[in-house]
């Protein structure tokens, strides 16, 4: 079923709050070689980058790429992980890096570096001195997290609040769950912007073994029995359309696409997915 026929079954308003999400989407890339030539090649200057960190890399490919980026034209966010900065010196350095290169919006997440590499273990430890002037994203999980209960989840989440700009929710394929999180989220007082984050289009074997490794198993395994697992795991055989049109109503404030490595296939889907809804 693709979003256009989606639409069509659906009242203007969701329409028009599915187009208003595609056309300023935000884009995860992966901070590893060959990513900038996708990006240049493929992605339009309106679409916000945002640049993934690994334990096994480290933050520097992440902030030498997102300095690319925005000498590129780009507005890149660099995710900047707690548990890879050593101390304050090493997150001071970063600070003026950032400043250097003109980046005024960063994420911060506590990371899965594990032991930490310094001093600091979670996200809050470092929200005020990296964010400063800049936009600050902070991370939130509409199934839990497989290392971190719910309680704690909720208590980091209201602790993050006052430090941040906006939150982007970990990839997730059922849309029941992002709407209970995003309800849950206000009543315990967490009112910032949230942008839904969703998987791009990609072979599915792929994302079954990036959702298992972050924990968000169990919607996968709602998308397999709602889509049929013949068809959903075939390659290239998942694409986020239904997803996307039933989070669109769901009051949230952007789109972060999870590109998985392909971002030219990402960009085709956006283009496609926008040219349906002109014309539906």
């Amino acid at each position: 079923m693709t979003v256009s026929r989606e639409a069509e079954s659906r009242d203007p308003r969701t329409a028009r709050a599915l187009g208003e999400l595609l056309r300023r989407p935000r884009y995860e890339v992966l901070a590893l070689p060959g990513t900038a030539d996708q990006v240049l090649e493929h992605v339009p200057r309106e679409v916000t980058v945002t640049v993934t960190v690994s334990a096994h890399r480290g933050l520097e490919p992440t902030v030498a790429l997102s300095e690319q980026l925005t000498q590129a034209g780009f507005t890149a966010v660099p995710h900047l992980a707690a548990r890879m900065v050593r101390d304050g010196q090493h997150l001071a350095e970063l600070v003026a890096r950032l400043d250097e290169a003109g980046i005024y919006e960063v994420f911060v997440v506590g990371g899965d570096a594990d032991p930490p590499v310094g001093e600091f273990s979670e996200a809050t430890q470092v929200l005020g001195a990296a964010g400063g002037h800049r936009l600050t994203g902070v991370a939130a999980y509409p199934e839990g997290h497989p290392k971190i209960g719910d309680r704690e989840l909720d208590r980091a989440l209201l602790a993050k609040r006052p430090m941040c700009g906006y939150a982007v929710t970990q990839m997730c394929f059922d849309a029941v769950a992002v709407r209970r999180w995003l309800r849950h989220a206000r009543d315990i007082g967490f009112d910032r912007p949230v942008h839904v984050g969703i998987p791009g289009p990609v072979d599915t074997l792929r994302l079954a073994k990036v959702a298992t490794r972050i924990g968000v198993g169990p919607s996968l395994r709602y998308a397999l029995k709602q889509r049929g697992s013949a068809k959903l795991l075939r390659p290239g055989g998942y694409r986020p359309d239904r997803l996307l049109a039933e989070v669109a109503g769901a009051g949230v404030a952007g789109l972060h696409v999870y590109t998985l490595g392909d971002v030219s296939a990402t960009e085709r889907w956006r283009q496609r997915t926008l040219g349906h809804l002109a014309h539906a």
